[in-house]
Formats: C-alpha cells, structure tokens, sequence
C-alpha cells in the first residue's frame, strides 16, 4: 500500500493527464478510429512504462534484486524510442511501419543482451549506473526517431503558423528529452513519462483546432480556413490561382469514388510539390483548389503554373488552371478570385474541345 501511496505521490500529474486525454479521445468526433485505438496504445504504453521506471529507481533506492533491477532498465530503454516510433505512426502520414520497426527490434535484442552483458548498461555493488560501450546506443535512437518526426511533421504541414508552432513545440519537448539525463541526471528518468504525456497531449490538442481547418481527404486547408484567410488583411496577397480537376465524374462514374479520391490525392501531391512556403494552397470543393500566394512576384507566379502544369504531366493527371495577379495596394481579392475562375473555367472548356467531350449540364459542371 505504501509503494502504491508514493507511486500517486511520483505520478499523479502524469494520471490526471492521461485521464484527461482518454476524456479528450472519447468524445473526440475528428479522428477515425484507427487512429483513436493507436492513441489508446499510446496512453497504456506511457502509464506502463511509468510504473516500470518506478519501480526500477524503488530497488535502486533499496539496493535489491539486480537482475530485476537490469531487466526494467532494458525495458525503459527501449520502450522509450518506441513511444516515440507509436507517435511518429499515429500522427504522420503513409509512414512505413516496417522501416521504423525493424531499429526498434535490433535495439530491444541489444537491450536483452546488455542484461548479461554489460554491453549498453549494468549496475555496481552501490547500484549505481554504469554505461558500457554502446550506453548512448538508446539515446541516439531517441534522437532519430524524433528527428524523423520533426523533419517529416515540417514537410506535411501547410507551413501554416498554426502547424509549425506544434512541430517546434513538438522539438523542444524532444530535444529536452535527450538533453536533460544529462543536465539534471538519473532524476529527469522519474519524471519523463510525465513529461512526454503532457507534450503529447498539448499536440493532440493542436492537432483537433488544426483538424477544424484541413480537409480530411487532402490535408489541404479547407473551405472555411480559405474564408478565413481572404476575410483577413490582404496586403501581402499577390497572387490567386483557381484549379479545378478535369474528368472527375467520369472516373467516379467509371471507376468508383474510391479512383476519384484517388485522382484528387494524386493532383494535391502535384500541387504540394510545385507550392513553396507563401504559397498556400486549399481544397474548396469536390475538385477544386484555390492557392493564395503571399509576395509572390509575376515571374514566381509563372514558375508555379509552369511547375503544376509538368507535375500534373508526370503523374497523368489533368487540370484546369487559371490565376489573377495585383500587386498594387489597393488590390480588390473578390475580383481577383472571379478573375482566376474566368480563366480557369475558359482553360476547362478548351480542354473539353480539344478532347471532344460533351460538356454536362450546369449542375454536374462543377464535377468534371
């Protein structure tokens, strides 16, 4: 009862905050389930792994049964990167589980083998840590998985301030992890599982306001984040291109809406890689795209139509573009807005022209 007692004493800000997010999962209505029940695993790893660290300082502190004592060390070892690894699979996407597994497994056989060996960790007759040769192996796996996470959060974001600020706070809360065993000592250990829970939590928390904002398809920012930025101070605005998706409803007709989200997919990925930083691209409608782009010169402008246009080639994809440019200060971006669909819905009609296709009726236009 007593180890009990000093177990709350230790970790009774890590419980509420686990509570807190199991609450936060339930009534949750953003996230698919899949990605709730990995958040569960998540939760129980952390809480594990909190008991396991308490009690491996509880025999330190007594100094008895050093086996026992090696045994929950190799386990904090290497449960540590694999929490890691779980966010990295819960909040990134098309992440290869299997590349990010298999370190994992090499890490965790050393681990068991440090236990007999002494190769990674083993403990004096005072109980005091000792590093063998390879004693900063778990932290380098640590430091890479989180890298991994940081640098593959920056790259799917919208570059969004919104987005960013969680991936910094995100690598602050890394970096201290690796920094602090070393700043502070054996002491940080107690307190980490209560550290990366709160760190998680407040990103889970971002991650909902962002999930109000992002198309759940696409990941683009969605209809209501595009109102919202046009609603707000346009002077940096230079730019509006419209793009809209040709043959949508044929595929969808043909081959099913699972090929028609597919098709959409594959022109986001062409529109991320021509965009750069002040260009910010939306998903408005079922096939159609809107990118505000922020001090972009006439010349930049024309390197992003050209660059949509060669990405759109490559991946066998076909789109409408059309776009309007005001640098001056007085820009109005309502008609900016009506004169890049002009060119774009001319740019469609061309196409359906050159294909000899039949354009549809008003009401199934905005499908094609």
């Amino acid at each position: 009862m007593d180890i009990f007692k000093e177990y709350l004493i230790y970790n009774w800000a890590l419980v509420l905050v686990l509570i807190a997010f199991i609450i936060m999962l339930i009534i949750n209505v953003f996230l698919d389930k899949k990605v709730i029940k990995r958040m569960y695993i998540l939760i129980a790893s952390i809480f594990l792994l909190s008991i396991i660290v308490f009690f491996e300082f509880y025999l330190g502190d007594i100094n008895k049964y050093p086996e026992l004592r090696l045994t929950l060390t190799a386990i904090r070892y290497s449960a540590t990167p694999i929490i890691i690894a779980l966010i990295c699979i819960i909040t990134i996407k098309r992440t290869n589980k299997l590349l990010l597994m298999i370190p994992l497994l090499i890490l965790i056989i050393i681990n068991i083998i440090s236990i007999f060996t002494g190769i990674v960790f083993k403990y004096d007759e005072h109980g005091s840590l000792i590093r063998g040769p390879l004693g900063y192996l778990p932290y380098i796996f640590v430091g890479l998985y989180s890298v991994y996470f940081v640098v593959l959060s920056f790259l799917q974001c919208n570059r969004q301030s919104t987005e960013i600020i969680p991936v910094i706070f995100m690598t602050f809360a890394f970096a201290t992890g690796l920094i602090f065993p070393f700043a502070i000592g054996k002491e940080y250990s107690k307190i980490f599982c209560t550290t990366i829970a709160i760190a998680i939590f407040v990103y889970y928390v971002f991650l909902i306001l962002q999930l109000t904002k992002k198309d759940a398809l696409t990941g683009l920012l969605n209809r209501q984040a595009y109102y919202s930025a046009i609603s707000e101070n346009n002077k940096d605005v230079t730019a509006i291109v419209s793009i809209d998706m040709n043959g949508l409803k044929i595929i969808n007709d043909t081959y099913g809406h699972q090929a028609g989200d597919d098709a959409i997919t594959k022109l986001v990925s062409c529109i991320r890689k021509s965009t750069k930083s002040k260009q910010i691209a939306y998903r408005i409608g079922g096939d159609e795209f809107i990118i505000i782009c922020n001090k972009t010169s006439k010349e930049e402008l024309e390197d992003l139509i050209t660059n949509i246009k060669k990405n759109v080639a490559l991946n066998q994809c076909s789109c409408s573009i059309g776009y309007a440019f005001d640098d001056s200060p007085n820009k109005n971006i309502d008609e900016m807005v009506k004169i890049s669909d002009e060119m774009m819905y001319l740019d469609k009609s061309r196409y359906y022209e050159k294909k000899g296709i039949k354009r549809a009726s008003n009401k199934d236009e905005n499908n094609e």
